[in-house]
């Protein structure tokens, strides 16, 4: 396998054909794609959150599957169904499109709250179950989904439940005067999508999904993860924290941010620079938080502000 960092450039600059001015946000969606968790990239309509994933999926050897999610849609249609074959006389499963690879879930906040439930044991376990039999789903399997802000016409909020399934939350934002100029002239006669092809094979991305489980991180730095995670549990504006799950993510996380970094080690920095990309979305905040309009990721940024860096000392000023 080549060096991580290596493979990461490949595949940033294979996306950034399509997806231009946005490097930061390539590299957090690849750190998701490494640590093998799911992705939700959340913005307004029209900034590339579906091509984001889109040119991720094709920079890859997986197989993909797309599924549009619209009020009407049904659980069925996502995980599949079991249909009478009369020649067999026998029921036959029929997969769904979450049966893939990489799944680009688009607009998973305009389905049913039902519809959405559909993907909990596929996003957590890796598994579909239907009709009392289970079936496996492949291997890596990434969700890759895009949401439009809750306050938009035909949208359901997102379960607290669902969003603590999603290892990291992205947002793209619009680009800059410059940036967009370069896009209209990159797709005026066609798009950059379409000629986008495969730099990575499937089996170096699963090899560099191992790799990152065996990056050393001090157990100093793991106190300091929990810590963060502890504080937006206690902090007064919050009313549900992040879980467990979210010290997981956040470990993991940074971990595949040294990797790419060429270090087979994690830095406090690490941690610091994925909480709010991790930890920002599992914030549940209590209705006088919402009223003030706090955002999450200010809440992430107080308690990175006050949790103490493993190593570092207390100023006496600081005491006093």
């Amino acid at each position: 396998m080549d060096n991580p960092r290596t493979i990461a450039e490949r595949i940033v600059a294979n996306v950034e054909q399509v997806i231009v001015g946005k490097h930061d946000e390539v590299e957090l969606a690849l750190i998701a794609l490494f640590c093998n968790g799911h992705l939700l990239i959340e913005d307004i309509p029209g900034v590339g959150k579906t091509m984001l994933a889109r040119s991720i999926a094709r920079s890859l050897g997986c197989s993909f599957k797309r599924i549009q999610f619209t009020p009407d849609l049904l659980p069925s249609d996502v995980i599949g169904v079991s249909i009478y074959n009369q020649k067999t006389s026998d029921f036959e499963f029929r997969p769904g499109p979450i049966f893939a690879q990489i799944v680009l879930v688009d607009e998973i906040n305009r389905a049913s709250p039902k519809t959405q439930s559909a993907l909990l044991e596929c996003m957590e376990e890796g598994q579909a179950t239907v009709d009392g039999i289970t079936h496996r789903m492949a291997h890596p399997f990434l969700v890759m989904a895009t949401e439009n802000p809750i306050d938009f016409e035909g949208t359901f909020p997102l379960p607290e439940l669902q969003l603590d399934r999603f290892l990291m939350r992205v947002s793209l934002g619009y680009p800059s005067p410059s940036d967009e100029v370069i896009v209209i002239e990159r797709q005026q006669h066609t798009h950059p999508i379409e000629n986008l092809g495969q730099v990575v094979e499937v089996l170096e991305l699963v090899e560099l999904q191992t790799a990152v489980r065996g990056v050393y991180v001090d157990p100093l730095i793991k106190q300091y993860t929990v810590s963060l995670v502890g504080a937006t549990r206690k902090h007064p504006a919050v009313r549900l924290g992040a879980s467990p799950r979210g010290s997981l993510a956040l470990f993991r996380a940074s971990q595949a941010r040294a990797l790419l970094d060429d270090r087979d080690y994690v830095l406090p920095d690490d941690v610091k620079a994925l909480a709010e990309p991790t930890l920002s979305h599992r914030l549940a905040l209590n209705p006088s938080a919402l009223a003030r309009g706090i955002d999450p990721k200010q809440i992430i940024a107080e308690v990175i502000g006050s949790t103490l860096v493993p190593g570092a000392r207390v100023s006496r000023w600081a005491r006093s």
